[in-house]
Order: C-alpha cells, then structure tokens, then sequence
C-alpha cells in the first residue's frame, strides 16, 4: 500500500472519530506493530502537530491482525473488532478468527452472527476432484445469472490433492448484489455427490431448519437409511430436513457418461432449488451442455442429454423418520497406531476442523512429524487389483509404476508364512539369487486410488484366461477386510537386506522399501513413481531440493508428509524452494555437506593419535559407491561415535556433531520442466557445469500447470 499519503489520510477522518481499529494481514515479529497500524499511528500524531485536518486531539488507535493463515474474516468478526473498539480500554495488537490461548490476543466472536440477506439462496456441493462437480456449478451460475433476475456469486474450495480428494462449491444467488465475501457456513441446499464422504464428515452440520439434503447413493430409497451413519441420522430429523437421493453413479454409466456425474446432480439441484422453473432450467443445462461439450463431439454432446433426461427419473424423496436407528459411527479421520500429536492435531486437519485447533496445540518450533500419509486411508479406489501368483513372472514392472507405492514386493524366509492368514498370497522366489525364498505382491487397500497403472504394466498373462493378466483389478468391497489383514501381516515381514539386492535389475530393486508413499498426487501420476523409486535407491542417505510445482504439493504439503523412514529411523531430507532458483539451492546443499565433511576430516586427523591411524584411514578413504560400503561405512561411524564419547578435548565434542557426514550423502535438485528448461535454466546450466557431485530430475509436467496449462 505504500507509499502511504498520511496527510490526505489524516484529512479525509471527521472531527468525531473517538478511536481507530488498524487491520494488517500480516505479523511482523520483532516489531512494535504491523505495518498499517504504525503508519496510522505515525499520520496521525505527525497530522495533529501540524493540524491537518478536523482532528483537534489524538484518537484511540487500537492494531489488530486478521485473515492469517487463510482464514476467513466474516462479519461476526468485523463486529469483534468493532464490539472491542467500544471498550473503554480496548485490546490492542489483537488478533481475530485465531484461538490465541497462549498470548491471549484474540477476540471473542459469535459465529452465528450473520448479515445475509434471508432472501439469498445459498447451496453447498460436496464433490471430488475431477468428477465434475465444479464445471457443472459454474455453468449453474452462468445459467441463473443469464435466466434470472437474480445476482450469482461462487466460491470453489479445492483440496491440494486435486483430483484425489474434496471439492466444496459454495453458491449463492439473490434479488440484489452480493457481497458476502467468505465462505457458506449456513445453507438451505446442500448436495453429497459421493457417498463415501458421509463416512467421515457430518455434512449436515450446515443445512438450516428445513433445507434439502440431496444424496448419490448407490442404495434404494427403502434401504439407505439405515445406512447413514448415526451422526447424519440425527442431523437430517433435528433439522427437519427434505432427503433426496439418486443413483448418479448409475445413471450416469448407463447414459454412456462413466464416472461423470456433474450434469445429473446439476439436473437435480434445479428441480429442488426451485430457482428456475423446472422445464426452463432443463432447457438452459442442456443448451450449456451444447456450448461447453460441443468441441468434444455431438457423441459427447448426446451423451450428457441423455444423462440429464435420466435424471429426474431417478430422483427420489426419502421420508425422514423420526427415530435414529443407525449404529454407524463416522470413521476417525486418521486410523492407525500414531502419536498424540497426530491424532489431536493432524486429526482436525484431515477432518476440516483446523480452524478451531488453538495455537497451544501447535509445536513452539514449527516441526511436523514426517510419515504420516499412512494414517489417512483415503479409500478412494472402487476396484484394487489383486496379484495373482500364479501366473505372475515377478518382474515387478506393476510394482514399479505403482505411484502410491500402494503395491509392494517382499522377499522373504519361508518360515515368517507360519503365521500368515490362509487368504495371504505367496510363491517361490523365481530370481536365481533368491532361491529357497517366497516372494509376495501385495496391495495397501485402503490407500490404493484405483488407477490401474499397475494392469496395464503387466506383461504376463493367466493361461486359463487370456482376459486375465498377472494382477486383476477386483471390487474392493467384498474383499477390503481380508487385504486389510493380508496387508497389515505383510508390513511385518522385515526388509530384505540392502546390501544383497542388485539395484541394476528392476525386479530386484523393487523390493527394497520405498521411503516416499500414499502421497496425494493424482491418481495414475506419471511423476511420483519416479520419485518412490529415488527413495528406493538412496531414501536413507538423499538430501531433496525441490522446485515450486506439483511435486512440492503432493510432496511437502500440511497435514500429512508422504516422505517416510525406514526401521533405522533414517528417511530423505526435503525442502522446497523457489520455483526460479532451486538449481542454486540444491547446490548450496552440496556445497554446505562437502564442508561438513571436510571439516569432519580435518578433526578426524587431528584425532589419529586418540583414535588410530589405521581406523582414520578406513573412514576417510572408505569405498562408498556400493550398498554394503555404506552399510560398512556406517558401522565405522557407529564406532567413532562411541570412542568420541571417551575423549574429553573440544575437537572429539566437534567431531561428534559432524561424524554422520562421513556417510556418503547423495543430493538430488528435482522440478518440473517448466523450471528446468525455462525460468530456472539460467541456474541449472551454471549448477551443471560446476562439476559438483549433484543429481538432477526433470518432471515432465506434460502442462504449465501454475497457470492452469
């Protein structure tokens, strides 16, 4: 906002103003004030010297922080802050829409607090990331605000996982401009378009007294409710709610439509919402279907009329009793053997609840436990493919371009199969250096997204069936308990030894453990299996830069860390960095750990006469280009380590903290093509010809996704 014209600004307030409230969205730590909040306070005791303007003595000037973190900032707020400016000794440097219980700055509010104009239709749309949810709002806003007299307003909230995870579309429409500038939290029209959402979230929650509750489900009207759970039960008779569902998914297959189920949810909100008259609605989707498919083909056109004229057909009410009968509970939106830490706080934020998490529950030094992708068990995949042993070649090609690193190989001792469930597969080793061992492909049911990349690598085929491969995708439904347990037992099985795998060959070097999983990159990514690979290979000893781009998103992204550790606790080192300068920085890495190291060296010779020249040679001059060098290497420092210990002079104390770097690091400068080829090259090609022991891979992106291709 600078350069900031104080005297125009001490001007322009009237002779009355009593007291100021300074809104910053921002923190400066340190300071005695945001920035905003100085200048004023700066104008005006310089304006009231030198009598600008009206103003004959100094108003309260209170500063306060709003919007931090991305959140909203509603009228109830703007009443806090007005509601605290009334005080007598109003709270200054507050902040608002934070729980501050540990600083106490924050100011109270009532979140019932509303100024919207009751005439206002608000609707709410659950949907997932590429099923079309939010294309079809955006033609329904297009469609009222061209067809109506009424104003439109949308707001679209995309999960960074994209297509793997939860859209909300937020719609109003009303007789006079709209300028609710935050998010629906109160809604006459709400919509699930997949089911498995009322799993983990009450979306009932926002509907008002007598809204409408529009469901896809794959259940009959007779049947689905018993199959709610018992939180949406009570939401949808406490709210004395309308219940409507349909088949969307099966209409939408029968229509030619796959997976698309936007046009007739679309269908459905107008013959509920009542915001157009039903024929006249139908008439606007199906012209919009013409306008927006009709590049596509007049077969994708057809097919889309079609599924709109199937809709209203397949649409039914469903009378809501007035008894909870269900015995469903929602399930914990992270699942599995965790810490506090996880479950408390990584827990609200999986389940949408961070915004009522208070600063007390976050840690003083900003750190986040990494590995905790596990937990989340998203359950996207209708269908996960199942290994069969029989026909299987073990070439582990599925394995190996399973993005998720959700279906995994493990070598392994016949005798651990002792305690293995009767349904866990397994067959003899087939590799020449593996022989007396079993071996087993396994999927991770709950994690796998169904993309079936893993099919199509495949090359074997079933001898009995030639429609049959070496792994099959099945409907996970009847089977999810059994691989649930079949998966469970698997991760029990300890890795196979490192230093015995031959990394050359593909078949062997998938079966080491991929430190880099259950990321929440689209599913089928053609990236992330190269990154799960990298980690394969080096996970315990790399050292990550890397470049603003999808691979920071379903990298490093909150609440959950994809990058893991293995059962030594060692696990990759990543940090992302600007999208124009990542070369520099992964070089910086290199250049900072060859230092480390060097100086390592020097405290170690400095140390010989304590240690044994003997002992400081092989560490120095240790051959680590191999698995079992560095295995090898590592037991050397472990021994350095514990003789240090018994060494009182500073230098042991220095070589202590810088031991670790001895083991050779391997630094890896990874991005998109849009940061190699185009803003970072000026960088890369300077990091390339330095000569220095860096790795560099390229993602082809296939589009500049930062501007939406």
């Amino acid at each position: 906002y600078r350069p900031f014209d104080a005297r125009r600004f001490v001007e322009a307030l009237p002779p009355t103003v009593r007291a100021i409230a300074v809104l910053d969205r921002t923190k400066e730590p340190g300071s005695v004030g945001e920035p905003l909040y100085l200048d004023c306070v700066s104008a005006l005791v310089e304006g009231i010297a030198n009598k600008w303007g009206d103003l004959s003595s100094m108003p309260k000037v209170v500063g306060g922080r709003y919007g931090l973190s991305s959140k909203e900032f509603t009228p109830a707020m703007v009443k806090a802050v007005f509601d605290n400016l009334a005080k007598e000794v109003p709270k200054n440097h507050f902040t608002v829409g934070i729980k501050d219980d540990v600083t106490h700055t924050s100011l109270d509010y009532d979140p019932e607090f509303s100024t919207e104009d009751p005439r206002v239709i608000r609707a709410l749309f659950y949907g997932l990331g590429s099923d079309g949810t939010v294309g079809a709002n955006k033609n329904s806003i297009k469609i009222i605000g061209e067809h109506t007299d009424y104003y439109a307003q949308g707001y679209f909230v995309y999960d960074s996982k994209k297509s793997g995870s939860m859209t909300i579309s937020h719609l109003r429409f009303g007789p006079k401009p709209i300028r609710s500038t935050y998010l629906i939290t109160r809604a006459q029209f709400v919509a699930c378009h997949q089911p498995v959402f009322l799993e983990k979230f009450d979306l009932t929650k926002p509907l008002v007294e007598g809204g409408t509750f529009l469901l896809n489900t794959p259940y009959s009207k007779d049947e689905v409710w018993d199959k709610l759970p018992r939180v949406v039960q009570e939401g949808l008779i406490k709210k004395k709610a309308r219940f409507y569902i349909i088949d969307a998914t099966r209409v939408a297959r029968e229509s030619g439509m796959g997976g698309r189920i936007n046009t007739i949810m679309q269908v459905c909100f107008f013959a509920l919402s009542g915001v157009l008259p039903k024929e006249e609605a139908i008439q606007a989707i199906k012209e919009a279907i013409k306008k927006t498919y009709g590049k596509k083909g007049e077969d994708v056109v057809k097919k889309n009329i079609a599924a709109v004229d199937n809709a209203l057909a397949n649409l039914h009410e469903v009378p809501v009793p007035g008894v909870i009968t269900s015995k469903i509970e929602l399930r914990p939106p992270l699942v599995g053997q965790m810490n506090e830490f996880v479950e408390r706080v990584l827990g609200a934020l999986v389940a949408g609840m961070g915004d009522d998490l208070p600063v007390s529950a976050f840690p003083v030094d900003g750190t986040f436990p990494t590995a905790t992708t596990q937990y989340e068990k998203r359950n996207l995949a209708l269908e996960i493919p199942i290994w069969d042993e029989r026909s299987c070649i073990q070439c582990c090609k599925c394995v190996a371009v399973c993005p998720h690193a959700c279906l995994r190989a493990k070598v392994y001792e016949p005798s651990i199969l002792e305690k293995a469930s009767p349904t866990f597969r397994s067959a003899d080793a087939r590799h020449p250096d593996w022989k007396g061992l079993k071996f087993t492909i396994q999927v991770a049911p709950e994690d796998c997204t169904g993309c079936r990349m893993c099919v199509e690598a495949c090359p074997a085929k079933n001898q009995q069936d030639p429609t049959k491969k070496a792994i099959n995708m099945e409907p996970k439904a009847p089977i999810l308990d059994r691989e649930k347990e079949n998966w469970n037992f698997f991760l029990s099985i300890p890795d196979f030894d490192r230093t015995k795998i031959k990394v050359t060959q593909l078949r062997q070097q998938q079966v080491m453990r991929p430190l880099f999983e259950f990321s929440g990159a689209c599913a089928g990514c053609g990236e992330a299996p190269y990154i799960k690979m990298l980690t394969q290979l080096f996970g315990d000893r790399v050292l990550i830069a890397n470049a603003t781009g999808c691979s920071s998103i379903y990298g490093g992204n909150l609440p959950t860390t994809p990058y893991c550790v293995d059962a030594n606790g060692r696990g990759p080192a990543w940090c992302n960095s600007l999208f124009e300068d990542n070369a520099e920085f992964g070089f910086g890495f290199r250049i900072s750990i060859d230092k480390q190291r060097d100086y390592a060296i020097s405290l170690l010779r400095k140390l010989a006469p304590h240690l044994g020249d003997d002992f400081v040679d092989a560490i120095i001059n240790a051959d680590q280009s191999t698995e079992a060098g560095i295995a090898q290497q590592r037991e050397r420092i472990a021994v350095l380590k514990s003789r240090l210990k018994e060494i009182d002079m500073p230098q042991a104390r220095r070589l202590l903290l810088l031991a670790d770097w001895l083991v050779r690091k391997t630094v890896w400068i990874i991005g998109g093509d849009g940061w190699a080829y185009d803003i970072g090259f000026g960088g890369l090609d300077h990091v390339l010809a330095s000569g220095k022991d860096v790795n560099i891979l390229v993602l082809d992106t296939e589009v500049y996704s930062n501007t939406g291709g």
